[in-house]
């Protein structure tokens, strides 16, 4: 848990959108969409380009808010919450394009995410040593991060986002850019952040392997809307994913 949080820990630890909708000049980006993310799941969110997930993870993270709708953190509504308030209270989130300080060491950028949730000096390089040898980094800790090669960088995402010590972790996009051959340790990465990190997690991404293959539950949008949830082998199957999502070319693996 955070040093810092505003809810106290309590059981049935749980992530809710509620309802949410997200219009901009006119155009409904989302509409009426329900989520929910419970600790130790890992919970897939896929769907077209343009279907609104990313604005639905801004929206959770508080880095955008509804046009309705509500979010809430252990049954306590956080809608008007400050993106920086949410990570103290143990939500977390890596970003499309990595979003690393690109100057700072690998070292340094997991240290400053953990001095953000109010971490000492030294907690925050005992946190930064340990996530970087868990992911495999720790041999490019003195390198700047924007020399790492792209997948390293999808990485470091993660170890900041872990540097926190979040409750939920949400991940937009992770396997981006990644070869086939890096794919298989991102998927460790993200069993471990709920297996070994007690934390839920949310994956957007596009490589349905990997969503079937480590999602326990998945959350399909469609133009802004909640198509289907289910589990994997139910999203495999639902000829509703099939037409809108693959265009009738069914979700393979």
């Amino acid at each position: 848990m955070p040093q810092v949080n505003d809810i106290a820990a309590r059981p049935g630890h749980a992530v809710r959108a509620a309802g949410v909708s997200r219009s901009f000049d006119g155009v409904q980006a989302l509409q009426d969409v329900t989520l929910e993310i419970h600790r130790h799941e890992v919970i897939g969110l896929i769907g077209p380009n343009g279907a609104g997930k990313t604005t639905l993870i801004n929206v959770i993270t508080g880095f955008d808010r509804p046009t309705s709708g509500s979010v809430e953190i252990e049954g306590r509504e956080v809608t008007s919450w400050s993106a920086a308030r949410r990570a103290r209270a143990g939500l977390a989130r890596t970003f499309q394009h990595g979003h690393v300080f690109r100057d700072l060491s690998v070292r340094e950028n997991v240290e400053v995410a953990a001095l953000g949730v109010g971490a000492s000096a030294r907690t925050a390089r005992e946190r930064a040593e340990q996530l970087l040898g868990t992911l495999g980094l720790a041999g490019h800790r003195d390198e700047p991060a924007g020399a790492l090669p792209h997948g390293d960088q999808r990485k470091l995402g993660v170890a900041r986002a872990l540097a926190t010590e979040p409750t939920f972790v949400l991940m937009d996009e992770p396997a981006a850019g990644l070869n086939e051959g890096e794919v298989p340790a991102l998927a460790e990465v993200v069993r471990a952040v709920r297996d070994e990190h007690d934390a839920g997690v949310l994956l957007v991404d596009h490589n349905m392997a990997l969503i079937m293959e480590v999602c326990d539950r998945i959350y399909v949008l469609d133009q802004g809307r909640s198509l289907a949830e289910g589990t994997p082998d139910e999203i495999r199957a639902s000829a509703a994913v099939t037409s809108a999502y693959l265009g009738g070319g069914g979700v393979g693996v």
